[in-house]
């Protein structure tokens, strides 16, 4: 084989990297369904606005312009996936992101999705 001038030849045989323990199968199943609801574009929009503060539904949906019951029916799948928090004051919901790895996560996307190649 000739060697090219100024190219290292590369070897086939790489270092391997130090073990790090799996994931449990349940770990990859909830973060696929985490995947799979951060998936949706107007999910991610609200996932955006929760980032920044606490919101109540209505407040959503008219951020949104959308209807009530649709800003609803997102959040409620949002929420069975552990993704948002909900809290009650009167007749009033109000939802908020569940921690800052879900915070870091909408960010992370949206800052990668945002760069010019």
């Amino acid at each position: 084989m000739k060697r090219t001038p100024g190219r290292a030849r590369t070897s086939h045989i790489h270092a391997r990297r130090p073990a790090q323990r799996r994931p449990s199968d349940i770990a990859f199943a909830r973060a696929a369904g985490l995947f799979r609801a951060v998936g949706d574009v107007a999910r991610l929009r609200l996932l955006h606005t929760l980032a920044h503060s606490e919101w109540c539904v209505s407040e959503l949906a008219a951020s949104e312009g959308t209807k009530l019951s649709t800003v609803s029916q997102q959040l409620r799948l949002l929420h069975a996936e552990r993704i948002v928090e909900r809290r009650r004051d009167g007749k009033h919901i109000y939802y908020r992101l569940v921690d800052d790895h879900v915070r870091d996560l909408v960010r992370a996307a949206l800052e990668h999705a945002g760069e010019s190649r």
